[in-house]
């Protein structure tokens, strides 16, 4: 529940100049060169007259200087809301931190996966990350511990390491998008926030009584978005990394969908050749790095009548998103079926001039 005091401004009595509207700015100017304009509190407007608020009244030279130039002006006390504090930036809080010319590599941007924020650091501010970091704690009230990325996404599971640079020493945490919440260590399975319109229009897409397979589910934010928002539907949830899976099946358990959503720890190829042959009605293919070597992992998945295949995929700038869709379709073909594209976008950018992109595609 939030305070009042964050969701009402307090208000306070204090004297003021009341002029009409059109010297408003006139007025405003003047008062902060004489040096007596109150910035603590809001200035207000009525219909006709504008309200600047003093620190107190202005001495006999003062108002002499305010006549010659607004001889329309009144002296009145008025009821004023008190502005709302600023906080610092991370640039202002480093002022006096930080050499000059490194203020522009500061980050920008960050990843709140929960608690956490994710930042990338340059190697030229590597020797200053905790001092960024504790800024950022102090900018953004919500936010428990600082990580920054310590190398890329890579190996079988996906994902990267970190280094804790301020606030907190964890990784786990748990994560809010879209109604549903998700345990996720960052160090131990990979897990995207950026990707959260994806997991809820894929969900949305999705028709009660349908059977969906999750190739390489995580920590299952695509299974569980689609378990919440339908009734009747069956998801098999598989992925490589036992981590991910332990964490998918707390997950199953935090959002009360165990009837709907069925974790599988193992290699999507072989859980499709042994287990889930000819079941789904929708495939979720979303390994980046690799999923067009799954399209016929993908293909051998799906009902004999076909069914909707989700493409995820990167592609920079030296490639053409038509030859990203020739690819995906020469791959169906070779497994003896069509695609018809439906849908095609950037999702995000991923590394400068690099995108990832999602294919919607029917599969006949």
């Amino acid at each position: 529940m939030r305070k009042l005091a964050d969701s009402e401004p307090r208000l306070r009595k204090s004297v003021c100049l009341k002029v009409p509207k059109q010297y408003g700015e006139k007025t405003l100017a003047l008062a902060n060169g004489l040096k007596i304009l109150n910035n603590r509190i809001e200035i207000q407007r009525d219909q006709d007259f504008v309200y600047v608020p003093l620190l107190r009244k202005p001495s006999g030279d003062e108002s002499e200087d305010l006549k010659q130039q607004i001889a329309d002006y009144k002296l009145v006390a008025h009821i004023f809301p008190e502005r709302k504090k600023r906080e610092p930036s991370i640039a202002e809080l480093l002022e006096n931190r930080l050499p000059p010319h490194l203020f522009a590599g500061l980050p920008h941007s960050a990843d709140f996966v929960g608690d956490i924020a994710i930042i990338e650091v340059s190697p030229e501010l590597e020797t200053y990350k905790n001092l960024i970091g504790e800024a950022i704690l102090k900018t953004n009230k919500n936010v428990r511990t600082v990580l920054a990325k310590a190398g890329a996404v890579s190996g079988t599971y996906r994902v990267r390491e970190f280094s804790i640079i301020a606030g907190e020493v964890r990784t786990e945490t748990i994560h809010k998008e879209y109604g549903s919440q998700y345990y996720v260590d960052v160090a131990k399975a990979y897990f995207s926030p950026r990707l959260s319109y994806e997991h809820n229009r894929v969900a949305s897409l999705v028709k009660e009584g349908e059977t969906v397979i999750d190739l390489f589910s995580g920590v299952g934010p695509f299974a569980i978005q689609i378990a919440k928002n339908h009734e009747k539907v069956k998801v098999y949830a598989v992925d490589a990394n036992p981590h991910a899976i332990e964490y998918l099946k707390r997950n199953i358990r935090l959002n009360r969908v165990g009837e709907k959503v069925h974790p599988i720890l193992g290699d999507a190829r072989q859980v499709i050749d042994e287990e889930l042959s000819g079941v789904a009605d929708r495939v979720i293919m979303n390994l980046p790095e690799k999923a067009i070597e799954f399209v016929d992992t993908s293909c051998k998945a799906m009902k004999p009548s076909g069914g909707i295949a989700h493409f995820y995929c990167f592609v920079n700038a030296s490639d053409s998103l038509d030859n990203v869709k020739g690819r995906f379709v020469e791959a169906v073909e070779k497994c003896g079926k069509k695609a018809e594209i439906l849908f095609f976008r950037r999702v995000r950018a991923t590394a400068p001039y690099e995108w990832q992109i999602v294919l919607d595609a029917r599969i006949h």
